[in-house]
């Protein structure tokens, strides 16, 4: 302890107020537990504040532009003006109602909100510094405490983004203006999402990536009308490429050099792309006027002083953690990105809660099984459970339906006749153990085939549940259907 600190104690530390470290506190207020919750930046972590939510605001508001833009088969024809500091704003409008809701209902739930940054002095005291010039800090004793301090993006050699040409996700969101060129390092999902938008702006946009395809993880059959859709946007790739270094030009704008990657010529990426890069072997240089590294995330972990409190990470700074939430020191949980794989806001959300219960004496545990991954490119893509080969690697006899989207009503009104639906069952017994989907609003439907797997559904159940016509979710009952042998609107396997 500090000379002049001011001790206090608490039932439940919890370091970070993102969707992991909020929702734990409120769980853990409703269940009568004393909770101090401690947060350096903005309440909402970066899902609200600089990720999930200003992404997908941006998204929605580039696709009304577009849509507008490209209806002429509906017999609509219109050259939409796009103010981007006006969409900025409208954005920022949206942040601000949910970071404000969250301080809110934290409060309501008689959680203590203390600005500041944590790090352990041992196993059950942390202090707790200030914000601000003779702020100071202070001495916090605590039972249990969990640790859901997010992740950031990772930098990569040469490409600082404190230099004004380099954005990482968090500047892209927050430009004024549009840019007329774009190079975007990395084919992930957020590079691919912010890729669409700004081609949806107008910007000339060359995607940067070290493998021969763009997400990496997903089957070729999700990703396949995700680069064909890419490919009308005007977006172009290069494969198998690293970004080495960038040079100011005279125009304000950027030179990246790219340099070919060894991992993705391992891996038959060799190859420039569709877009017409160079020949293997030889360096590229592409010109932009902003360059956009988006290459993964990085936890948040090196503030903590871990090691103080006995808690133990991997090479990577990731916690490791348990089906209950907790690290190697039993009353200290990690909950979220900080936790590892997958980086998903839903999963730091149910994590938290899992954490909240458990301290509170509940016998509370994470189930992954049924955990959705969503990517919110132009079609979506999401998935729950397993694909058909992780199915078969685990040894289960499986049988697979799938419906085409060109075969549904509503995705034919909708001018949105790419992509599919997919179930994986149990041959045996029927019982559903995956799903993927690539449509419009995947991100919505995937919900039906997550409840089934946690419900323990087959296709019959779902085959048999009657939905509404015409509806993109019809998709999924006819998938279902196909699975059994017996879909009306499309050919059974």
């Amino acid at each position: 302890m500090v000379v002049g600190d001011v001790t206090t104690g608490t039932d439940v530390l919890i370091i970070g107020a993102g969707p992991g470290g909020y929702v734990a506190a409120i769980r853990a207020g409703q269940l009568d537990l004393d909770v101090t919750l401690v947060e350096r930046d903005a309440y909402g972590g970066t899902c609200l504040n600089y990720g999930c939510i200003p992404s997908k605001a941006l998204i929605t508001a580039t696709n009304v532009a577009h849509e507008a833009r490209h209806a002429e088969a509906m017999g609509i024809h219109a050259d939409p003006a796009i103010d981007l500091s006006g969409m900025v704003d409208w954005k920022d409008g949206v942040v601000d109602q949910l970071t404000s809701g969250v301080e809110k209902l934290c409060k309501a739930n008689q959680v203590n909100l203390l600005e500041g940054t944590a790090t352990f002095v041992d196993e059950n005291t942390a202090r707790i510094a200030h914000g601000g010039e003779g702020q100071g800090s202070e001495t916090l004793e605590f039972e249990h405490a969990i640790v859901a301090t997010g992740s950031r993006p990772i930098e990569i050699p040469g490409f600082d983004f404190d230099d004004e040409p380099v954005l990482d996700s968090k500047q892209a969101l927050s430009l004024e203006s549009v840019p007329d060129s774009l190079v975007v390092v990395g084919a992930g999902y957020i590079g691919m999402e912010l890729a669409s938008v700004f081609a949806k702006l107008g910007t000339d946009v060359t995607v940067l990536e070290m493998l021969d395809s763009i997400l990496p993880g997903y089957d070729d059959d999700l990703k396949r009308p995700v680069k064909q859709r890419a490919n009308d946007l005007g977006i172009e790739f290069e494969f198998g490429y690293t970004a080495a270094e960038w040079d100011e030009r005279d125009d304000g704008g950027v030179t990246v050099v790219a340099d070919p990657a060894d991992e993705a010529a391992a891996d038959g990426g060799t190859t420039a792309s569709d877009a017409g890069a160079s020949e293997a072997g030889d360096s590229l240089e592409l010109d932009a006027e902003k360059v956009l590294v988006a290459v993964g995330r990085e936890p948040v972990s090196e503030t903590l002083d871990l090691e103080a409190a006995g808690v133990e990470t991997d090479e990577a700074g990731f916690i490791g953690t348990d089906s209950r939430a907790r690290t190697n020191v039993e009353h200290i949980f990690a909950v979220g990105d900080v936790a590892g794989e997958p980086m998903l806001a839903h999963k730091a959300s149910a994590e938290g809660q899992v954490a909240a219960e458990v301290i509170a004496g509940e016998p509370a545990a994470i189930d992954y099984q049924a955990m959705p991954a969503v990517v919110f490119t132009d079609p979506e893509i999401a998935t729950v459970g397993m694909s058909e080969t992780e199915a078969e690697e685990a040894g289960f006899d499986t049988v697979v339906g799938e419906f085409p989207l060109r075969a549904s009503g509503r995705a034919l009104t909708m001018d949105e006749s790419d992509g599919f639906v997919k179930i994986v069952a149990e041959a045996d017994d029927g019982y559903v153990l995956g799903a993927s989907i690539v449509a419009p609003e995947a991100s919505e439907l995937i919900a039906e085939l997550g409840l089934a797997i946690e419900l323990g559904a087959t296709i019959e159940d779902v085959a048999s549940t009657v939905h509404a016509h015409p509806t993109l979710s019809e998709s999924v009952m006819e998938a279902a259907e196909n699975a059994l042998g017996h879909a009306i609107h499309t050919l059974n396997r």
